[in-house]
Formats: structure tokens, C-alpha cells, sequence
């Protein structure tokens, strides 16, 4: 069963830069670069230091509700908006192949910080923590128990934690528990939130950029964090009617160090060449490159290193393929970055509007040029150079702490 088609629903999210409820305004504000979702925030966590100001791709506080659950936790309230809207799609596969063969993969980083905080305060005040303190809210698996308990599934549920590849391991773990036969359909990607452990952590690193970002720029000082989840459901029939597969997956370990990439590229290039393998596409086939494209020195360096090494050198098509970074409307949001910018590159297919390349437009000589997008009110697959071509397959790329590469696919074919 490896060679079957894996069918996309529709995503549920929920991000700076819109969400699903309205995806006219989601796609507006990412062909036209609009950054207004990301804010100045401060964190309190500095103490008698002071309080730190950060850009943060923030969602508005209004579009999230209680969820009921005993730890109502932020993270959970920004997953369950995103779960709100596959849930037509969750009730239809349990009618279809029941709750059993149903599963769930979800990805995250940050579960419960906020909790823990609070609870070591009072620990360090009174010597005891709250009662009502409990660290199962914080396990790993939280997330993805909590979806598995609002839908009642009852196939195999998967947390997973690679950083910023989490989301994209949950997507690819999902593909393959349908194709292995496991599950017919499986609910999956990932969320996170803009938490202060996160926020002062990428500081301490000197990976955040206190402007807003500017990736692929000579410029370029690091990232801006952002909070946000997205969803999917896949499954082996088309039952949303998107016609929409993901097409290929594919993935590397290049353990080169604990936050730092292969400065070469080498594994970004495994991941994307393994998902043209898994898609049985060649580069030539792909329209569109969700970049990882985060602003920190080495990673942009490398990644556009590896695109050179897949789809060709300056004059090829690594020169004329259209790429953008949607981090800097979305902010980055960690564990639900890569299902995130696949619900960016489903809309692009959908729209044919490209998510704009938001930077200042200094090239760095010492890396390889890439056809950035351009913001634009217009019909942005013409706006590319050299592509005035329909957009139907795109590749995202995700590349997380640990040397740990994804690259997925995904095609439009009806």
C-alpha cells in the first residue's frame, strides 16, 4: 500500500497572519506581505532586570475560547480553534471508517510553561506547589491526548517534539501509519505558542531579531517568534474533495550540532531530494518552495545551499523557481511551522497567489540568489520572474534543532 494517494482536508489554523474561518483575508495579507500581525510584546519573566520587548506574531486574544478541559491551558485553546474547523471532516472519516481507524499525530514544543511558572512561584514562596499543579499537562503527548479526547478517535495517537520540524515528523508519521495500513485516516499537524521560556531561550542563543525580520537579507539578525496551530485531516479517500495529496515526504538526521545546521546544505538537500523520490516529481516539477527561511545567519545560508544543490546553480531553475518565507507575517511558529506553511502552499494552489518574500532586498554575495516573490496585490504567479506557469505542486521545507531536515510536497491533481 506505499504507493497510495494520501488526500488533504482542508487545514484548520490559526496564526498572526489570519486563520481558517477567514481564508480570503489569510491569503491577502500573505500575497501582499502584510506584517500587521506582528506586535511588540513584553516579556516578564526578567524580574528585577527589567522587562524585555519582543516582535511576536500574536493571535488575537478574542478568537480564542475556554475549551473546558482541566488545564485550559493557551495552547490548548489555540489547537482547538484549529480543530473546530476540520471537525466536519473528523465526522465524516469516523462515519466512513470508524472511530478506530481513525488516528491522530500532532506536533508541538512548549506545553504548559505557563502552568509551571506559576507553580514554581509559589513553590519558592511557600516551599509547596499548588494542589491543583499536575505535570501530565505538560508531557509531551498533551496536545495530541486532548485531540484525541475532543473527537473521540480511537486509532493510534502520536505526540511528537523536534522542534521545528515537529509538525512536518506528525505529517509524514501520518502518511505512513495510512499507507502501512494502520489507519485510514489520521488527524495531523502541530501547535505552539510564544511563551516566555521560548522567547527568552532564542534570545539567550542570539537568535532573535528585535526589528522585525528579514530573512535572506545581507541584514538578516535572526527570527521573531510567533503562536499558532494547523491542521489536517489525511486520509485514502479525497473526502473534502480538495484534490490535494500529499504527494512526497522526505526527511534527514544530520546530528551536526545541538542548534546549528550543516553549513553546506547536504541535509537540507537529503530531505527535499528524498520527497522528489517519495513524489516520484523531478525538480522541474515543483512551482513553489515554502522556505524554512527563519533570518538566522546559518540557516538561511544553508538552505539556499541546498536548493542550489537540487534544482541547479545560477541560470538553472534554483534561479528562476519562485520561494518565499512566510515567517515574516506569521512569525515562527516552532512545532506548528511546517503544518502552517503547507496550509500556506495548499492556499497557493488554490488561490494561485504566492505568499510574498518580505525583506529588505539586500542580496548576500556569499550565498546563492534565489527567486524571492515579491509582494503584490496581483495574480503573484506572474509576478515571479519566470513563472507564469499554474501553480499545482509546491515543496515546504522545515529544518529544526538537532539537524533535523523535512521536506514534504504536496499536488494538486484534479
Amino acid at each position: 500500500m506505499s504507493g497510495q494517494n494520501i488526500y488533504l482536508s482542508k487545514p484548520g489554523f490559526i496564526c498572526a497572519a489570519g486563520d481558517s474561518s477567514d481564508t480570503d483575508t489569510f491569503i491577502k495579507n500573505l500575497s501582499s506581505g502584510n506584517r500587521d500581525g506582528i506586535k511588540k510584546v513584553d516579556c516578564g519573566l526578567v524580574g528585577e532586570e527589567g522587562v524585555k520587548s519582543f516582535y511576536v506574531g500574536k493571535i488575537d486574544d478574542s478568537k480564542l475560547k475556554a475549551t473546558g478541559d482541566k488545564f485550559d491551558m493557551r495552547v490548548l485553546q489555540i489547537l482547538d480553534f484549529a480543530l473546530n474547523s476540520i471537525e466536519g471532516s473528523v465526522k465524516n472519516a469516523i462515519s466512513k471508517y470508524g472511530k478506530d481507524r481513525v488516528g491522530v499525530c500532532i506536533g508541538s514544543c512548549d506545553n504548559g510553561s505557563c502552568l509551571s511558572f506559576k507553580a514554581h512561584k509559589s513553590f519558592f514562596e511557600t516551599g509547596s506547589f499548588p494542589a491543583d499543579y499536575d505535570l501530565k499537562a505538560q508531557g509531551a503527548d498533551y496536545p495530541a491526548t486532548f485531540t484525541k479526547n475532543k473527537f473521540g478517535t480511537g486509532g493510534i495517537c502520536l505526540a511528537f517534539s523536534t522542534a521545528c520540524s515537529s509538525s512536518a515528523s506528525a505529517i509524514v508519521k501520518a502518511k505512513e501509519l495510512i499507507q502501512a495500513g494502520i489507519c485510514d485516516a489520521v488527524i495531523a499537524g502541530g501547535v505552539d505558542v510564544a511563551s516566555d521560556t521560548v522567547l527568552l531561550g532564542f534570545d539567550s542563543l542570539e537568535a532573535i531579531d528585535h526589528e522585525k525580520t528579514n530573512p535572506f537579507s545581507k541584514n538578516r539578525k535572526g527570527i521573531n517568534i510567533g503562536e499558532g496551530a494547523s491542521v489536517f485531516l489525511l486520509s485514502k479517500d479525497d473526502l473534502d474533495g480538495t484534490g490535494i495529496l500529499l504527494a512526497g515526504c522526505g526527511e534527514s538526521s544530520d546530528a551536526n550540532h545541538l542548534t546549528a545546521p550543516l553549513a553546506d546544505g547536504s541535509g537540507a538537500e537529503q530531505a527535499m531530494k528524498a520527497a522528489l523520490n517519495d513524489a516520484k516529481l523531478t525538480p522541474a516539477d515543483i512551482d513553489y518552495i515554502n522556505l524554512h527561511g527563519t533570518g538566522t545567519h546559518l540557516n538561511d545560508s544553508m538552505e539556499a545551499r541546498g536548493i542550489e544543490r537540487v534544482f541547479g546553480a545560477s541560470g538553472d531553475k534554483g534561479q528562476s523557481l519562485p520561494c518565499s518565507s512566510t515567517k515574516p507575517m506569521t512569525g515562527h511558529t516552532l512545532g506548528a511551522a511546517a503544518s502552517l506553511e503547507l496550509a500556506a502552499c495548499f492556499y497557493a494552489i488554490q488561490s494561485q497567489k504566492l505568499p510574498a518574500h518580505v525583506w529588505d532586498g539586500v542580496q548576500d554575495e556569499e550565498m546563492p540568489k534565489l527567486n524571492l516573490v515579491s509582494p503584490s496585490s496581483a495574480r503573484q504567479t506572474e509576478s515571479a520572474k519566470g513563472c507564469s506557469r499554474q501553480i499545482r505542486t509546491c515543496m515546504s521545507n522545515s529544518y529544526a534543532f538537532g539537524g533535523c531536515n523535512a521536506s514534504l510536497i504536496i499536488r494538486k491533481i484534479k
